[in-house]
């Protein structure tokens, strides 16, 4: 089934099955390079972000040169 919700300002859709759980396979989660809300946060991680605020989608990192695990 399809849901819709409010993410970073947009009216969204989602499988219901899988609403917020970008995180569980998001790499950055994991990786100690990741630093959300810092002007250290990794460059790919940030731009990533900056991308799914900008067009309302959610993107977890699934492949990664730069990963390193926490």
């Amino acid at each position: 089934m399809i849901i819709k919700y409010e993410h970073h300002g947009w009216k969204v859709s989602v499988r219901d099955d899988l609403k917020g759980k970008h995180r569980e396979h998001c790499l950055c989660f994991q990786c100690k390079l990741f630093k959300p809300g810092t002007p250290e946060n990794c460059e790919k991680a940030q731009a990533t972000f900056e991308h799914c605020v900008k067009y309302g989608t959610a993107t977890p990192m699934w492949e990664c040169p730069k990963v390193e695990a926490a």
